[in-house]
C-alpha cells in the first residue's frame, strides 16, 4: 500500500501520545489520535497532577500546627473534602481541555473512541478501518490488585480521585510510590491510616538508607504493618475487617490497593500483528521504540521502562522526530530525577549506594540527618536526610538523595549539575545559600564510615 489515510495514527492521548502527535504534525505529518477515556492520560486525570493537589491539601495540616510555634493562634479549623475534590475536578477539566486544544490547534484528527489494531498499517474504530503508515501505541497502564477472598472490596488509586467523602479509617496495601503517597496524604487529612506491605522497608528500589529513613518517618503518623499481607477482607455495612497473615485484624471503611500497574495491552488487537509482549503484558520495543512489527511503535507506561510522565514525553518526541525529520537522537535513561510526594518528600537522581556497589564502582558516601531549622520552633518531630554517592576515581557525583519538604523542587536543579558531570569538588567549591536545607549538599565533608 503506497497511500494511507494518515502518516501517523496514535492510540492514546496521554502525555506521550499528545507530545508525539504535536511534534509529528509540526513536522508536516498528517496525524490522528484515538482516545477512549480522557485527554491527558493517567498523569492528568488519576495520577501525578490530582495526587500532587491532594498532597498540597494534606500539607496544610502540618502547616497550621507548625504555625503555633511561630506565634499564630486560631480556632475552629476544619477540613472539607468535598471542596477539595470539587476544586480538583475543575482543574482537571481545565487540563483536559488544554490537551485537546493542543491536538486541535495542530490539526490532529481526534477520534473519541476505542481503537484496535487490525493490521500492520491499520486500526479499526467503531467498525471502520483506517490506514496509517506508522502506528504509535501510547495507551499507558492500569492499577492491578492481587486476588484473594474479599479482593472485590478493594479500591484502586483511580477510585480515590472519584470518591465523594473521606473515610474515617483507611487501609493502604503496598509499599511503592503510590501506596506511600496515598498513605501519607490520608493520614495528614485526618484518616486513621494503616499501611500494609510485605517487605521490611518501604520503597523497594530506592537507596537503602533512604528506605530506612522514610519508613521511620512515616511510622510517626500512621500504623505500619511491615512483612505482612492481606489474607481476607470481609465487609459488613460500611465497615471492613482486614485479616493479615500474622492473624491480626485491622478495621476500616476503605481499602486501597496500590500494588502496581499493568500495561493496557488487552483487547488492543495485537494478535493481528507481530508485536511481542513481555510476561507482564508490556510491549517489547528496541532502542528506537519500534516493535517487531516495523510500522508499529510504543512509548510510555505501556512499554514498562521508566513509568514517569516526563519520560513518556521524551519518548514520544523522539519517535516523531525520528520518523519525520530523520533525527536519530536516543533517550538516555541515566540520571532521571524522580520524587515521591509523601510527608516528608523524597527526591533522588542517579545511583543508589547499592546500585553503585553492584556495578563494581568504588564510592565515597556522604550522608547527613538533621532537624530542619523550621522545626526548631514548630516542635515537629520530623527530620531530613541528604546523601551523596561519589565515584572515588573520578570524583563525579553519581547519586544524590534527599528526604525533606519540597525535595522535588530542590533536586531538580541538582539533577542538571549531575547530568553535566559535576564532581564533589564542584559541590564543595559552591557557596551555599544560608540558611537553607539545600546548602547541606555543598557543605558535607565527612564520609560515611562504611565508605
Amino acid at each position: 500500500m503506497d497511500t494511507f489515510d494518515y502518516d501517523l495514527f496514535v492510540i492514546g492521548a496521554g502525555s506521550g501520545g499528545v507530545r508525539a502527535s504535536r511534534i509529528a504534525a509540526s513536522l508536516g505529518a498528517k496525524v490522528a489520535v484515538a482516545e477512549e477515556r480522557y485527554f491527558g492520560g493517567t498523569c492528568v486525570n488519576v495520577g501525578c497532577v490530582p495526587k500532587k493537589l491532594y498532597s498540597y491539601g494534606a500539607h496544610f495540616f502540618d502547616d497550621f500546627e507548625d504555625s503555633r510555634g511561630f506565634g499564630w493562634q486560631y480556632d475552629n479549623l476544619r477540613f472539607d473534602w468535598a471542596n477539595l475534590k470539587a476544586n480538583k475536578d475543575i482543574e482537571i477539566k481545565r487540563l483536559n481541555a488544554i490537551y485537546e486544544n493542543i491536538l486541535e490547534s495542530n490539526d490532529v484528527d481526534i477520534f473519541e473512541a476505542r481503537a484496535r489494531i487490525s493490521g500492520p498499517n491499520q486500526v479499526c474504530i467503531d467498525g471502520k478501518d483506517i490506514t496509517a503508515k506508522h502506528i504509535l501505541i501510547a495507551v499507558g497502564g492500569w492499577p492491578w490488585v492481587p486476588e484473594f477472598p474479599g479482593s472485590e472490596f478493594v479500591s484502586t488509586s483511580n477510585d480515590v480521585f472519584a470518591m465523594d467523602s473521606l473515610p474515617e479509617e483507611i487501609v493502604v496495601l503496598g509499599g511503592g510510590y503510590i501506596a506511600v503517597e496515598f498513605a501519607s496524604i490520608f493520614s495528614k487529612l485526618g484518616c486513621k491510616t494503616s499501611l500494609i506491605y510485605r517487605g521490611d522497608q518501604l520503597l523497594r528500589g530506592f537507596d537503602d538508607d533512604v528506605r530506612r529513613f522514610i519508613t521511620a518517618e512515616m511510622s510517626k503518623s500512621l500504623d505500619l504493618h511491615l512483612q505482612e499481607d492481606i489474607v481476607e477482607i470481609t465487609k459488613e455495612n460500611n465497615t471492613m475487617s482486614v485479616l493479615l497473615e500474622s492473624g491480626s485484624k485491622v478495621s476500616c471503611n476503605m481499602v486501597i490497593g496500590a500494588t502496581g500497574r499493568v500495561p493496557l495491552t488487552d483487547d488492543l488487537g495485537l494478535d493481528t500483528v507481530a508485536v511481542k509482549l513481555s510476561t507482564n503484558g508490556a510491549i517489547k520495543v528496541n532502542d528506537h521504540f519500534q516493535t517487531d512489527e516495523p510500522s508499529i511503535y510504543a512509548v510510555g507506561d505501556v512499554i514498562d521502562r521508566v513509568a514517569l510522565t516526563p519520560v513518556a514525553l521524551a519518548e514520544g518526541q523522539i519517535v516523531s522526530r525520528a520518523l519525520f525529520s530523520g533525527d536519530t537522537t536516543a533517550l538516555d535513561y541515566k540520571n532521571i530525577a524522580t520524587a515521591v510526594f509523601c510527608h516528608p518528600n523524597i527526591a533522588t537522581v542517579g545511583l543508589s549506594e547499592q546500585d553503585a556497589i553492584a556495578a563494581g564502582i568504588e564510592v565515597h558516601v556522604y550522608e547527613s540527618q538533621f532537624t530542619p531549622l523550621k522545626h526548631t520552633l514548630s516542635g515537629r518531630d520530623e527530620r531530613s536526610m541528604v546523601k551523596l554517592i561519589v565515584d572515588r576515581q573520578s570524583d563525579k557525583v553519581l547519586g544524590l538523595h534527599l528526604v525533606a519538604a519540597d525535595a522535588g523542587e530542590i533536586v531538580q536543579g541538582f539533577a542538571v549539575a549531575i547530568n553535566c558531570g559535576a564532581t564533589k569538588a564542584d559541590f564543595d567549591s559552591t557557596i551555599g545559600i544560608h540558611p537553607t536545607l539545600a546548602e547541606e549538599f555543598v557543605t558535607m565533608r565527612t564520609k560515611k564510615e562504611s565508605s
